[in-house]
């Protein structure tokens, strides 16, 4: 009777550890239920981002994202990346992957390129208005893994 009761103590400590020791989950999922709508600019049509209100909720608030780092212009840039939840054969810019699977990263101190997966913490901003702006934007942001 006191093994049992032992072994049951056991496991709930053992995976109340587990839940308490999970990480924050990655903001992508959220970020994936956006729609678009058809505007104009002076160049013509473009396709403009519909945040829902799951999104909208997220605006300003810290956030944590997971993913590559995308070179961008031919060059990589150290305080400012653009991360992709794919990886670079299936990223928005090179493969399959839709606009909201990248996000522009300011970081606060730079960082060096790795083709491995990283996470960054920042404050998102969502960007319906500049189409030279990716429309997932983190400010103030920080290296968590690399």
């Amino acid at each position: 009777m006191s093994f049992k009761r032992n072994l049951i103590v056991f496991i709930l400590i053992f995976s109340s550890g587990l839940v308490w020791g999970q990480a924050t989950p990655s903001v992508w999922k959220d970020l994936s239920e956006v729609t678009y709508k058809i505007g104009q600019d002076e160049f013509g049509e473009l396709y403009l981002p519909v945040f829902g209100d799951k999104i909208k909720k997220l605006e300003g608030k810290m956030v944590e994202a997971d993913g590559y780092i995308i070179p961008f212009e031919g060059m990589f840039k150290p305080e400012h990346i653009i991360l992709s939840s794919l990886p670079l054969a299936e990223c928005f810019f090179c493969g399959s992957g839709g606009p909201e699977t990248v996000m522009e990263v300011m970081l606060n101190s730079p960082i060096k390129y790795t083709s491995k997966r990283v996470k960054v913490r920042g404050r998102l901003t969502l960007n319906d208005r500049d189409p030279e702006k990716l429309m997932y934007i983190l400010n103030d942001a920080v290296l968590l893994t690399n």
